[in-house]
């Protein structure tokens, strides 16, 4: 697939004034630190569609972005931020939760996880509660760039080994590195996939 437009449509915390559109939508969702921002920005090949901060915890509402006129882009808030406080934790959490429950046209997740680091509950547990609501889901790992290949290969072996003590196999997933670019094709592609599929029903 490649990326002819991409413009912002609004941002939000009101899942009821999300786009009345029937458009399919992809979530990219991860904690406030795993680099969401910058691997929306290479996705789409904009340097600043999706806002980049050194603060981590910074996406605080539901952002819409329509690409190339034929589906929505979600840029969902971070969870797990410990600096944040947890009156703000309570309210993202509910219309995050409030999103997944609510928008049908809602085709895939993409939870982010920081390939740098071992399985974290947080993440684990989140994964686990889009299994039970029967919401479909990939994984993106992150940051590939800022680990060998050895490396990288070994911590995404034991993710999979950690996945697989509760979920029957292993979700399909991605490696990806905002910084060279990898993974954009493949993604995108997958995206492109379930297009075609979403159109021809």
């Amino acid at each position: 697939m490649k990326i002819k437009s991409a413009e912002f449509v609004i941002s939000n915390s009101d899942v009821e004034k999300c786009p009345d559109s029937s458009l399919p939508e992809y979530a990219f969702i991860g904690r406030s630190n795993v680099g969401k921002s910058s691997l929306i920005n290479m996705l789409t090949g904009r340097k600043s569609l999706a806002k980049t901060s050194g603060r981590p915890g910074k996406t605080q509402l539901i952002n819409h972005f329509l690409i190339n006129k034929e589906w929505h882009l979600v840029d969902l808030p971070g969870y797990g931020y410990a600096r944040v406080s947890k009156s703000i934790k309570k309210t993202f959490q509910k219309f995050i939760t409030q999103y997944f429950e609510k928008r049908r046209q809602m085709l895939c997740a993409f939870v982010l996880i920081d390939s740098r680091h071992e399985p974290q509950a947080i993440d684990l547990e989140f994964m686990e509660w889009l299994g039970e609501h029967e919401i479909p889901f990939c994984i993106i790992f992150t940051k590939a760039d800022k680990l060998k290949p050895k490396a990288l290969e070994r911590n995404v072996e034991y993710y999979k080994s950690k996945m697989l003590e509760t979920w029957m196999e292993m979700p399909q997933y991605f490696i990806t590195s905002a910084e060279n670019g990898v993974g954009q094709e493949e993604v995108l592609e997958y995206i492109d996939g379930i297009n075609s599929q979403f159109k021809g029903e």
